[in-house]
């Protein structure tokens, strides 16, 4: 897992990986509830799945390029491109089902 901001997301979006765009603010419960789930889910999918944290309220030009209307806003990104959405918390089991179709194919 990683944070990053308006400076530094497009670095942390630079991968081969299923990159997991986390679009949160400390304030918000459901974010706070989802945050230990992404992190297991980060570890479970480690080397095919890079979790990137951007908290909205400090890094509002990310926020507006991914319409993050509503938050926890999750974005999943291949190659820069956007490839999945889930907006709200979501339970580990519903998260997963939504990643491991995009996921990279173990070599």
């Amino acid at each position: 897992m990683a944070d990053a901001t308006d400076a530094t997301l497009a670095g942390a979006v630079d991968t081969s990986s299923l990159v997991l765009v986390d679009l949160w603010a400390p304030w918000c419960g459901p974010c706070r509830m989802v945050a230990p789930v992404l992190e297991r889910l980060a570890e479970r999918y480690a080397g095919r799945l890079k979790v990137v944290k951007v908290n909205v309220d400090d890094n509002p030009r990310t926020a507006a390029a991914y319409d993050a209307s509503s938050i926890p806003t999750l974005v999943m990104l291949r190659d820069g491109a956007i490839v999945g959405r889930v907006v709200g918390a979501q339970p580990e089991p519903a998260l997963a089902a939504q990643i491991e179709p995009l996921l990279p194919v173990r070599a």
